[in-house]
């Protein structure tokens, strides 16, 4: 029986020798150092599974509010409110829906973009645009409250609209940068 193509790769000695080679400079520096491998990757694991169980929380709520403010069709709404401005300043109003969903999340800003290329085209303005922004910006909100709640922050605030002016900056200079280099 013939093998999937998705599992099927092609030979490549240099990705092939890099991660046991990585292995094994790290097991050498341990042994070099007298470091007990199995105690500190053992204490390791421990603590990522509790920085993960200290995040939890702030996941399922962030995520149940992305969920809620898609299904409500709010956001479909706030784009019809801000298309004419953000038109003006320069952003494809097709993007429109990649903006307001980034900050939010990273899977459905994914989703979004995906959408818009294969509308518009990956050569297409827009498409590009899009690529662009998909790769200049941060899902603000996902990123807060993972590294807020894991070291225990409540407050966050400047963080809040810095991050989305910094959002909105990546948006801008990535509709500018697509079109001085089209």
């Amino acid at each position: 029986m013939a093998m999937s193509p998705i599992f099927q790769r092609k030979a490549d000695p240099m990705t092939d020798i890099i991660l046991p080679l990585l292995i094994g400079m790290i097991v050498l520096t341990a042994l070099f150092h007298k470091t007990p491998m199995f105690s500190v990757f053992i204490r390791g694991a421990r603590e990522g599974l509790d920085t993960a169980v200290s995040i939890l929380p702030s996941l399922v709520a962030l995520l149940t509010a992305v969920s809620m403010l898609r299904a409500s069709g709010a956001v479909e709404a706030l784009a019809r409110l801000l298309e004419p401005l953000l038109s003006k300043v320069g952003l494809p109003a097709e993007t429109l829906m990649l903006m307001l969903i980034k900050p939010f999340s990273g899977s459905g800003a994914l989703a979004t973009g995906a959408d818009i290329i294969r509308e518009f085209g990956p050569d297409s303005y827009i498409g590009r645009v899009a690529a662009v922004m998909l790769g200049s910006s941060e899902t603000t909100f996902y990123t807060i409250s993972v590294y807020f709640g894991a070291v225990g922050i409540t407050k966050t605030r400047h963080a809040i609209p810095a991050a989305l002016l910094a959002d909105f900056t990546a948006f801008l200079m990535a509709a500018l940068t697509v079109r001085l280099l089209m």
